[in-house]
């Protein structure tokens, strides 16, 4: 038995669930598969710059999540060579788009924030594609409960091991070499940090913390270490290990008060960027969308930032291709979709490539421990690296109308 749909996305992501919304607010139905029981809250928050308030405006959830989240005043970039601020950005400063902005959102306000304002039974939880096939202009989705869904566009949001971005013949990503631990701590009462972004960088880490709120902080610890050890009390006391210089005290006594179970370990992986460039993100009416498109380091923060962008833009160009009122034929249908999805492909192309390329690149120079990229980086690039911070999330993806739509 075969379950018609008219779109399909898979992944309740923040990319599937923004896509997801942004049809909604256009008056497209979808339907999100999502293979967890329950909405993936893993990561528990990220630095939400600029661009990803921009997107989170055009979808009718900025105002809420502002209310919910400090705002930081300032970035602070400390050599762990030197133990000296190397570069500060103040962030209540007017870019190309309007005035900057960056907060640390939680990962589970906003999933759950983008799944209330869908209709009652968008997202079937416990649904894990296995297998894709072609029936005519339609797409079948094959599901492990046995389940076939045939849709008229299949859009992958599904992560780093995305069966659709298989489907559209992109390599896996690939492993860095740096591993990676994100967590987040609750004081239970006023932590009493400034809305500050502290990063350290150098001796083959990187490492930083910012609010969320007054009671939670987020923070971050990159290296170079293949390993991650199984047992979680190692990660932290390896963290600490890390962190024993007094320059690093504020950080020290974050991870101290972090209970073990918050603590994420992951290994860093990036699509190459040149593969973004050479192969399509979408092929007929299938697309791909966020962490299954451009996986990055996260070195720039913008692995959520680029998956909101995605969204609104990808809503936008499809909700253009399915406007017409009229019965057409499926022919008819199908072409209009294929034009949509490669007109979303074509403007998020060079928009990832950047972030990709510019967010593995960055990485590998702050957390260098070579002799001469650290002079480099904290003589001569320290200001350069700072201004990217600025520059990168000056970007609008627009609204969720073409400004030539009716």
């Amino acid at each position: 038995m075969e379950l018609p749909q008219n779109v399909v996305i898979v992944g309740a992501g923040i990319a599937g669930l923004t896509t997801s919304l942004g049809l909604h607010r256009l008056g497209i139905q979808s339907l999100v598969l999502e293979s967890s029981s329950n909405l993936r809250t893993t990561g528990f928050a990220f630095s939400t710059w600029t661009n990803a308030w921009k997107a989170l405006d055009a979808i009718g959830l900025g105002d809420y999540l502002r209310n919910l989240h400090q705002r930081i005043d300032e970035v602070v970039a400390i050599s762990s060579v030197t133990g000296q601020p190397d570069a500060k950005i103040f962030l209540k400063s007017k870019g190309k788009h309007g005035e900057h902005e960056v907060r640390c959102v939680r990962r589970k306000l906003l999933l759950e924030a983008l799944a209330q304002e869908l209709p009652h039974g968008t997202i079937r939880f416990s649904s894990k594609v296995v297998s894709i096939d072609q029936s005519d202009y339609f797409k079948l989705v094959y599901l492990d409960d046995g389940t076939i869904i045939k849709t008229k566009v299949l859009i992958g949001c599904d992560g780093v091991n995305s069966v659709v971005t298989k489907w559209l013949g992109f390599e896996k990503p690939i492993f860095t070499g740096r591993s990676a631990m994100r967590a987040y701590t609750n004081f239970n009462a006023k932590h009493g940090y400034a809305p500050k972004f502290l990063q350290f960088f150098g001796n083959g880490f990187r490492a930083g913390l910012l609010p969320c709120d007054e009671t939670t902080i987020y923070w971050f610890f990159t290296h170079s270490d293949n390993k991650l050890e199984e047992d979680p009390a190692k990660w932290k006391q390896f963290v600490l290990s890390k962190l024993e210089n007094a320059s690093y005290e504020q950080l020290r006594k974050v991870v101290e008060a972090t209970e073990i179970d918050s603590i994420m370990p992951s290994h860093l992986t990036y699509r190459n960027p040149w593969e973004l460039l050479w192969r399509n993100a979408s092929k007929g009416n299938v697309c791909v969308a966020g962490d299954a498109f451009h996986p990055m380091t996260p070195d720039l923060g913008q692995g959520g930032c680029s998956a909101l962008e995605d969204g609104v833009v990808l809503a936008r160009c499809l909700a253009e291709a399915l406007k017409e009122d009229q019965v057409i034929g499926d022919k008819e249908e199908y072409e209009r979709i294929e034009v949509g999805l490669k007109k979303y492909a074509a403007e998020r192309k060079w928009r990832g490539f950047q972030l990709v390329t510019t967010s593995y690149l960055v990485g590998i120079i702050q957390q260098s421990d070579g002799k001469l990229l650290s002079f480099l980086r904290d003589n001569v690039l320290a200001k350069f690296l700072a201004g990217l911070f600025l520059k990168i999330p000056d970007f609008d993806c627009g609204n969720l109308k073409n400004k030539f739509s009716s």
